[in-house]
């Protein structure tokens, strides 16, 4: 089992744009040459519990409509169980396995062990939740989906200095136009 941080970044380094929009990932993924391999698929089939921020639980709930169709949640994430990490009150989404969080990672990352049946934990993000499991030696690996895009500006993949030391590159793959990097964080 291992904790990983997956996630889709600009080749400068963002995961959301200075709106917090992920458009510019659905604009850089329908572009260019298109690939059968879904490695999120591969991916999630391995994903026993997963946690995100605040930010991300909201743009997914507006972005994918999922107050008003809650079974394209279960459609993507089956019953596998999920933390958000919030300071304010979230709406919930019917039928879906969320707990709502704040504070220390460590007891979250504690529960999400104990309810992933032995299969990985998945950060889904933002960068400052993964920094916070990244400051308590919680993350094992980085998964990054590297579009063929700049932002410029927005939220950084992982506001954290993390040095050559602890990344090790284990694997990189071409999809599409994406490079998929892997890199074990010791």
């Amino acid at each position: 089992m291992a904790t990983q941080y997956y996630t889709a970044t600009s080749i400068d380094g963002y995961i959301a744009d200075a709106d917090n929009s992920l458009d510019w990932l659905f604009e850089a993924d329908s572009a260019g040459e298109r690939s059968d391999e879904n490695p999120f698929g591969a991916f999630f089939a391995e994903v026993g519990a997963f946690a995100m921020g605040a930010t991300t639980y909201e743009w997914v709930l507006e972005h994918e409509g999922l107050l008003g169709e809650p079974l394209k949640w279960q459609n993507y994430y089956g019953d596998t169980p999920s933390w958000v990490f919030t300071h304010r009150e979230l709406p919930r989404i019917p039928g879906a396995t969320i707990t709502f969080v704040r504070g220390d990672v460590r007891p979250v990352h504690e529960a999400m062990t104990a309810a992933a049946g032995g299969k990985n934990l998945w950060v889904v993000g933002g960068g400052e939740l993964a920094g916070a499991f990244a400051d308590a030696g919680l993350i094992d690996e980085l998964i990054l989906g590297v579009a063929p895009v700049t932002l410029g500006a927005g939220a950084p993949l992982l506001p954290r200095k993390l040095t050559a030391a602890r990344l090790r590159l284990t694997s990189l793959q071409q999809v599409g136009q994406f490079a998929y990097l892997r890199y074990a964080v010791s």
